[in-house]
């Protein structure tokens, strides 16, 4: 099906053709523009974002904190083409994140992408990943890369996303914030920072609570972090970091298509004969939550030799997750093993990695070469009680015996590793630069099963999953002001535990799910029209064994591999600077995601169905059109400004077959206004910012798949968040 490129992406292209040819028209030639951000992310070096032969985009810290409570990266990311975050009003399932399509399937947590926090990987080594543990309040930026060249960090296929914090420098100082706004919402940080005696430090504490948008969906989360950077030499930086992260949040669950337009702001009603005749709200009777306990801490030493270089890093940390699901009681007690209704483990995590990085003149330009190694282990362990207390019928759950830990149903050891290495070369002439890389990785997974109670049998195994992923890509330089390239690589996605944890029947170890394998494609060009940017690339991924869902409910999902999947799109970012103090950006994404053969498949309890998934399917939780769009404009004598975003977003399927009602397509817009005002050594700040003014009522994010038809998650309407902050330099 990939003669549907030229046709599909008709619309799309004469749209990017219309916009490249107006902005630059409109932009005033006397304004100056920071356009050329320095990233680090795809050649591992610091490099000019405008001559990387990919599509990346930089987040700078004025975006992170545009009038925002610095809580979720979504925050920071809904300008970013080719990226999907969903605020899903669900703290105790975290952000949706995809890119291009990949993590879309997610029901918890990132999948698909991986996430760096300070050069410490916030996705383990089985490629899950948790995006609330970045601490947005010290963030000097987030860098984005899409496509090919992200395979050279590794096992996941749609991209990477790093953030940064800066070292502590300069005479310090103290700064305290707070912010509160609508549904009992409120956050407040603290934070200090500077130099002493040659050693930087940056220090940052906050709490966050909300009541939530939707009923049962309350959330208290407590973030720290430290860092201390110094310089043992002239040549040498040593940086130590460390991280907290305590959680408490109830679990709204989804809603039914109905439920949601009756009740958009409720919880699920249920009437399941498997549990007795009583109707029950499982997010109310199970008391759905979860709880988080997560801290970890990393150092890193980097030594240069002239032009090379050589860095080594190390990290460790614990994480307690303690999650009451709605598995009906019926289901937590099948002959097969289960998990119960209760998830309660206890992770240890540590990795090393080390690279080279040398610097040579060859045949009149420049050629960069690294050599490098990553190793990541985690160890869980996990145990499964039912989520129930008390004897007699399962309905005794509305006497209060739900909600609570009971019986032991599950206790095992999950360990997985991963060892990889890589090479990358760029070498980088006056017109012409060409890069390749080549990685190869080993995700391997061991369950150690420690519980026997004579009905069910020895889930203990293992399976290891080994595959080298190349990339290359070239750019030409057409002008000063313009840059063209293509790149190519392969990708590689394998299994995480939790895709593994449940087989078809909801019991089990799924050891039979199979990696992912994927070919990307991408072209672009990065243009400077004036005081204006132009990004653009266009992309196709033609993927293998794709995971999809086969099954999900009451906090329980069940996975497969589907056959063949297409991905094929465009990526359009738009930076100008229209006269001193005004500015807009636009970023457009139109994604192509289909099924490219038919595949048959069986659901799981409670609705069994043998079903059929078409060829030409579009892939559930994927747009085919985002749109993000911002004007902005600061009086600088004053430090006053103010901004109106609008988002688009068109409709998403829920499931496989696209035969269920679809999450509609919604255009939100977006109000803030903001003072910055500086007294000698006190700098001031407030904000006042309104979402969605116009009111609208619309689905925030799906839960792909869900047996119970319970796929959509609503966003609230209009809200309100207002805050102030104080920065005293010493």
């Amino acid at each position: 099906m990939t003669n549907h490129l030229p046709s599909r992406l008709a619309r799309p292209c004469h749209l990017v053709s219309l916009l490249a040819a107006v902005f630059p028209c409109l932009a005033m030639a006397d304004a100056a523009l920071t356009l050329d951000s320095v990233v680090v992310t795809g050649s591992r070096i610091e490099h000019n974002s405008f001559d990387l032969p990919a599509a990346v985009d930089v987040v700078d810290a004025a975006r992170i904190g545009a009038d925002q409570a610095r809580v979720n990266v979504s925050e920071a990311l809904a300008s970013v083409p080719g990226i999907t975050v969903q605020n899903r009003q669900n703290y105790a399932q975290d952000l949706q994140i995809s890119s291009r399509g990949f993590g879309a399937r997610s029901a918890f947590g990132v999948r698909g992408i991986r996430l760096v926090s300070d050069g410490i990987p916030a996705s383990m080594p089985d490629g899950q990943g948790q995006a609330a543990t970045f601490n947005l309040d010290r963030a000097e930026r987030i860098e984005v890369m899409r496509g090919p060249m992200s395979a050279i960090y590794g096992n996941h296929a749609g991209g990477v996303i790093q953030m940064f914090t800066p070292d502590g420098k300069g005479a310090p100082s103290v700064e305290g914030s707070f912010s509160a706004g609508s549904y009992g919402t409120w956050k407040s940080d603290i934070s200090a920072q500077g130099e002493v005696g040659g050693v930087g430090y940056v220090i940052d504490a906050s709490r966050f609570a909300t009541d939530g948008y939707r009923e049962h969906s309350a959330a208290e989360r407590d973030q720290t972090m430290a860092k201390l950077t110094f310089r043992p030499s002239q040549d040498g930086k040593l940086t130590l970091i460390a991280n907290t992260f305590r959680q408490d949040a109830q679990d709204p669950q989804g809603l039914a298509w109905d439920e949601f337009k009756g009740n958009p702001r409720g919880v699920g009603f249920e009437s399941n004969p498997a549990i007795g005749p009583t109707n029950i709200y499982p997010a109310l009777t199970y008391n759905t939550r979860k709880s988080i306990d997560h801290t970890q801490g990393g150092i890193s030493y980097e030594h240069r030799f002239g032009d090379h270089s050589v860095l080594v890093s190390a990290y460790a940390g614990q994480r307690t997750t303690t999650q009451y699901q709605s598995i009906p009681i019926s289901t937590q007690k099948f002959s097969v093993k289960q998990s119960g209704g209760v998830v309660d483990f206890d992770r240890d995590f540590a990795g090393l990695a080390g690279r080279w990085t040398g610097r040579f003149g060859l045949a009149g330009g420049r050629l960069t070469t690294t050599v490098g190694f990553d190793y990541e282990q985690a160890t869980d362990d996990r145990q499964g009680y039912e989520n129930f207390v008390g004897s007699g019928s399962p309905a005794n759950c509305t006497a209060n015996l739900c909600g609570l830990m009971g019986k032991l149903r599950r206790n095992e050891q999950d360990r997985v590793s991963s060892f990889d290495q890589y090479a990358q070369a760029e070498w980088q002439g006056e017109r012409w630069t060409f890069s390749g890389g080549l990685r190869h990785s080993r995700v391997a997974f061991k369950v150690d099963d420690r519980y026997f109670d004579g009905a069910n049998g020895d889930d203990s195994g293992s399976v290891t999953y080994e595959k080298t992923t190349p990339t290359v890509a070239a750019m030409f330089r057409v002008t000063d002001a313009l840059n063209v390239y293509a790149s190519v690589a392969r990708g590689f996605e394998a299994p995480t535990f939790n895709e593994m944890f449940y087989s078809s029947g909801g019991g089990s170890f799924n050891f039979s799910l199979k990696p992912a394998t994927s070919t990307h494609y991408e072209i672009g060009a990065k243009a400077m029209l004036g005081n204006s940017r132009l990004d653009i690339a266009l992309f196709e991924v033609k993927t293998q064994d794709e995971l999809v869902v086969l099954s999900s409910s009451g906090g329980r999902t069940a996975y497969q591999n589907a056959g063949k999947t297409e991905r094929q799109g465009v990526e359009l970012a738009l930076d100008s600077r229209w006269s001193e103090g005004l500015s807009s950006r636009l970023a457009y994404t139109y994604l192509n995601a289909y099924y490219d053969e038919s595949f048959r498949f069986t659901s799981a309890p409670p609705n069994p169905a043998t079903k059929t998934v078409s060829a030409g399917s579009r892939l559930p939780g994927v747009a085919a059109h985002n749109l993000f769009g911002e004007i902005a404009w600061k009086h600088k004598p004053s430090g006053f400004h103010a901004a109106v975003e609008g988002i688009v977003r068109d409709k998403v399927y829920v499931e496989d077959t696209n035969q269920r009602q679809a999450a509609p397509g919604y255009a939100v817009a977006n109000l803030r206004f903001g003072v910055d005002r500086k007294y000698g050594p006190l700098s001031l700040r407030g904000f006042l910012r309104f979402d969605n003014i116009f009111d609208r009522q619309y689905v925030g994010s799906v839960i792909v798949g869900d047996s119970n038809g319970r796929f959509y998650e609503s966003a609230p309407g209009r809200t309100w968040l207002a805050g102030v902050s104080a920065r005293y330099t010493f």
